[in-house]
């Protein structure tokens, strides 16, 4: 790299790290753990991911998906608990990783990242409205009213101008970090009274230190943390792979998913011995990056080492920075990661994608990442089987006491009921021939199908020959020994042999 592109990865980074302050801080809250136990994660996790993670530029850290699954764990049993649980999510992780099972990220539709960006984008937005309330003497949260909310959206609409216009005149700076800066100048110079990061909570503190969650080592303690574990390694890992396929676009490369497996794994791993509350990929904190020009590791390690620095040294400085600088950085990234060519599009492509979007932004909302994600792709996995079971189709040619069936379309258990009504066993002749060479048969229902019209054909006293099978379909047809005595033809014939007795679950 250049001296132009060293001075961007590491004004990226400096962006970033501001960016995850709040944040860190914010989902530790919601975790119900103390501020530390948010930065600790977010520096060690942005760190480890940087070095060893399969997609260069892209930011991970403490996130909110995680947290509220976590709050239940740590107000039941404490925070001793959790950093069990997040090492046992990180092992998950490694493991998922080495067994190259992040190749999986593949089956998810487009609809479903569409609605998963929306989603994230809407969870965004609304975790930075937290910011426009205040404690009353009461102490209840209110919203903010007068001056204060009118200040308040005053400097977010000036770092939100910067951001938007910056570029257009130069580049040498990321537009993040001159919002942040002339926002915090503003309020510094002209002394503006406004929230900053020291009202959500101090961040000073020293370097983790490495301990043993203090709990018993029972199979009883397994099982507590297990089922959470389970649902967090799950969380993380589409989280964090669905970031990496959407840099992946946006930078036009191509990311690992195992080795980002791993390296969140091992994060996890290394975190929750460290006292940190684990994490994953942050798409939000991905964007800012990408936005202000990085694209290398130095990006990623930069964050992590001043977000340790403003931790240990520059903690009273960063508790001065304006709380709305970093809002107008994130209401940009909502603006900038949110797929308004969705919503263009909803009326021209076909309304089962349409609602998969809508149903899997929602969900993100309202439940989690790996709820919407998992009911998003089962949806359009079940009308992908309901379309593909109407294009089963036959055309039959009759010679003498011979009848074919040349059959269309593939075999499988949402096609099974229309293959049955093709075939008229009693009004055929004594010998027929099916043809597969324009089908496919890809299930065991399939073969349960084939099996069920042979036993009719052999009632009635007639001969059921199978013709251009694949290798793989003669492969399964033998192991259920319904198929056999092949013909010394080009095209592969196989005489249908069934077992004595009726088919079985029939």
């Amino acid at each position: 790299m250049n001296f132009k592109e060293y001075k961007i990865e590491i004004l990226s980074g400096l962006t970033v790290a501001l960016a995850l302050v709040p944040e860190a801080v914010a989902f530790a809250f919601v975790a119900g753990v103390q501020p530390l136990v948010g930065l600790y994660a977010a520096f060690i996790i942005c760190l480890i991911t940087s070095v060893f993670g399969g997609r260069p530029g892209m930011i991970s850290g403490a996130t909110g998906a995680l947290a509220v699954v976590m709050v239940s764990l740590v107000s039941q049993h404490g925070v001793q608990y959790l950093f069990a649980t997040v090492i046992l999510m990180g092992i998950i992780q490694f493991l998922a990783g080495a067994c190259r099972l992040g190749k999986f990220i593949r089956i998810i539709p487009y609809p479903v990242m569409l609605g998963f960006v929306n989603g994230l984008a809407i969870v965004i937005f609304l975790a930075q409205l937290g910011q426009f309330k205040t404690t009353n003497t009461l102490g209840e949260l209110t919203w903010l009213a007068g001056n204060e909310l009118y200040t308040l959206l005053g400097l977010i609409a000036i770092a939100m101008a910067v951001i938007h216009f910056l570029p257009k005149f130069t580049k040498s700076i990321p537009a993040p970090l001159a919002g942040i800066g002339i926002v915090f100048a503003l309020t510094y110079f002209l002394n503006i009274e406004t929230k900053s990061v020291g009202d959500m909570a101090s961040i000073s503190g020293g370097f983790p230190s490495f301990s043993i969650p203090n709990i018993p080592v029972t199979f009883e303690s397994f099982k507590t943390i297990f089922p959470y574990a389970l649902t967090l390694a799950g969380i993380g890992l589409i989280e964090s792979l669905l970031t990496l396929s959407l840099v992946d676009e946006i930078t036009e490369t191509h990311g690992q998913n195992s080795r980002e497996c791993m390296a969140q794994g091992s994060a996890n791993i290394i975190t929750g011995f460290f006292g940190g509350m684990g994490g994953c990929a942050m798409i939000g904190q991905s964007m800012i990056n990408m936005s202000s020009g990085a694209r290398k590791r130095l990006s990623g390690i930069s964050a992590a080492l001043f977000l340790i620095f403003f931790i240990v040294v520059a903690a009273p400085l960063i508790e001065i920075i304006p709380i709305a600088a970093l809002v107008g950085v994130m209401f940009m990234v909502v603006i900038g990661t949110f797929a308004w060519s969705s919503l263009r599009i909803m009326n021209k492509i076909p309304r089962v994608d349409a609602f998969v979007i809508v149903l899997v932004s929602a969900l993100t909302v309202m439940y989690d990442l790996a709820i919407a994600v998992i009911i998003g792709v089962i949806f359009s996995a079940l009308s992908y089987a309901w379309q593909s079971a109407k294009h089963i189709s036959v055309k039959t040619d009759t010679i003498e006491n011979l009848k074919t069936y040349y059959l269309w379309g593939p075999l499988f258990f949402g096609s099974i009921a229309s293959f049955k009504d093709l075939f008229t066993p009693k009004e055929d002749p004594k010998n027929v021939v099916i043809d597969f060479s324009e089908s496919r048969v890809w299930d065991h229902s399939a073969l349960e199908a084939i099996k069920v019209l042979a036993f009719k054909y052999k009632f009635l006293g007639k001969t059921l020959k199978l013709k251009g099978l694949s290798e793989d379909c003669v492969t399964l047809l033998k192991r259920k020994k319904i198929a056999a005595l092949c013909a010394k033809e080009k095209d592969l014939h196989y005489e249908v042999v069934v077992d004595h007795g009726l088919p079985s679950d029939h």
